[in-house]
């Protein structure tokens, strides 16, 4: 009998690639053949970032790429793409390379691969569920946001129906009217406008954005089984009040970097995921830090700011007199390199370490650092509380913002920046993160979800359970009819 053969495509961009390539590696150690689909822009963008044989896999972990259907002449080589663009052109080109790939893989004799047996799918490319349907394989989706951020998306369109968007013009994000509470989305009671994913903030009901998120949501969660990369304890409100309101089963299998943790043999290690190239200095200056000294500053793969946003950031941590880890990317200015003034340079040398990118989950988990400075990405919210670190939030787009009003309100884990960034609030909340009375707190509730992660992936932990049920029920079982 030949091995199962899971064929994994996430959504392509960085903070969907790492979660599934962690998943994908996890399935390969249960015995899957594995065919990980990038995108030929991003397949190219790897082989940049990790070596020419980077991606040459091992004989039953292999990498196959489609195109996106954006010409390439436009793409800047190591910048993430432009985000509407890429869902208006993977939802409308992708399924025709994707269906060829499957019928090139099934071919056993000229690709000497098992033939196809499931599909994991990131849940924003819903066009993959048609294909393994026509195919007749099971599917499974793989939400990488938050539990929470799912439900924010799922109510969009009772959004429209109550009237609440679109707005009528630009000043309802000014005027207020974002501090509006809601009280009927189950498991996030007095959830505020602002605290929903900002994609909602629509003043034209054909925003494509807005109706890209809907049509996903809405062709997806009816007719297939869902996974996400979270655990029951952290968002079970949230959970409980998902599962009777979606047909097909719901699994948490997170965190997902822990789980592979948990059982990654050294054979894999070499499989790497970053578009960008790791910078391993700041681990090393890590190493002569105090213990919980530092705070580690990072956006994310997608956030871009404005050149005054990037300075008063700049001078907030300067001005805190902290030391720190920053991320600053290439593309982080929308159209322009980063600049950072000289005299910032000039005073925070002794203290600073400014790196391109760097290898996270080392980061976080170095004992020298003791807050985070974030964007709120799902998976950065994660490995946050997953190191016992806590968060100072500055969200950027989407299911960010929802996750930064969880970290502060429910969990107790975070503290919010205002939007419009002053250098002053900067300080103060990095003083206080560092060194306050409240940043003690977050610290102590940060390490009881640490030690919570910890428990689910143990081998009869919640997730490690649902991660072997899913194997057992979907990708190992008949197909999912819708």
């Amino acid at each position: 009998m030949s091995k199962p053969h899971a064929v994994c495509i996430p959504f392509p961009v960085q903070g969907h690639i790492n979660p599934m390539m962690k998943l994908a590696k996890l399935l390969h150690l249960k015995g899957f053949h594995i065919t990980f689909v990038n995108t030929q822009f991003n397949h190219i963008r790897l082989l940049k970032s990790r070596g020419p044989n980077s991606l040459d896999g091992f004989p039953d972990f292999r990498f196959e790429s489609i195109p996106d259907g954006l010409p390439m002449t436009e793409q800047k080589a190591d910048a993430t793409q432009d985000i509407p663009s890429l869902c208006v052109s993977t939802e409308k080109n992708c399924i025709g390379p994707f269906r060829e790939l499957l019928l090139q893989l099934n071919d056993s004799t000229s690709s000497g691969v098992p033939p196809v047996s499931c599909v994991v799918s990131d849940g924003f490319m819903s066009f993959t569920i048609k294909a393994a349907e026509e195919f007749g394989v099971p599917i499974a989706l793989y939400w990488t946001i938050s539990a929470c951020g799912f439900m924010g998306f799922l109510h969009y369109r009772q959004l429209l129906e109550k009237e609440i968007i679109p707005f009528k013009d630009e000043s309802y994000l000014t005027n207020g009217y974002l501090d509006t509470t809601l009280d009927w989305i189950p498991g996030m009671n007095n959830i505020r406008l602002k605290d929903l994913p900002s994609l909602m903030r629509i003043m034209d009901r054909n925003d494509i954005m807005f109706n890209y998120i809907m049509r996903q949501i809405e062709a997806s969660y009816i007719k297939v089984p869902s996974l996400f990369n979270t655990f029951h304890p952290l968002e079970y409100k949230v959970l409980e009040a998902l599962f009777p309101m979606i047909p097909n089963q719901i699994y948490t299998v997170g965190p997902i970097h822990l789980l592979l943790k948990k059982t990654q043999p050294k054979s894999l290690s070499s499989i790497g995921s970053n578009l960008w190239k790791e910078e391993l200095e700041c681990l090393q200056w890590l190493n002569s830090r105090e213990a919980n000294s530092v705070i580690y500053v990072n956006f994310g793969s997608i956030t871009a700011m404005t050149p005054d946003e990037l300075v008063e950031f700049a001078w907030g941590l300067a001005n805190s007199g902290k030391p720190f880890v920053w991320i600053i990317r290439p593309d982080i200015i929308d159209g322009n390199s980063g600049i950072i003034p000289t005299e910032f340079v000039e005073e925070t040398r002794e203290r600073c370490v400014i790196c391109s990118w760097c290898p996270q989950e080392e980061v976080l988990n170095h004992p020298a650092i003791g807050g985070f400075l974030s964007h709120c990405g799902w998976n950065s919210t994660l490995e946050s509380l997953s190191a016992g670190v806590p968060i100072i939030g500055w969200p950027f787009f989407a299911d960010q913002q929802t996750n930064c009003w969880f970290l502060c309100s429910d969990l107790g884990v975070g503290i919010e920046i205002d939007t419009n960034v002053k250098r002053n609030e900067v300080e103060k909340l990095v003083r206080e993160l560092m060194g306050g009375e409240k940043g003690k707190e977050m610290r102590e509730k940060a390490m009881e979800w640490k030690r919570m992660a910890e428990e689910v992936v143990k081998p009869c932990g919640s997730s490690m359970v649902n991660f072997d049920k899913l194997i057992e029920e979907v990708l190992q079982g008949p197909l999912s009819k819708p």
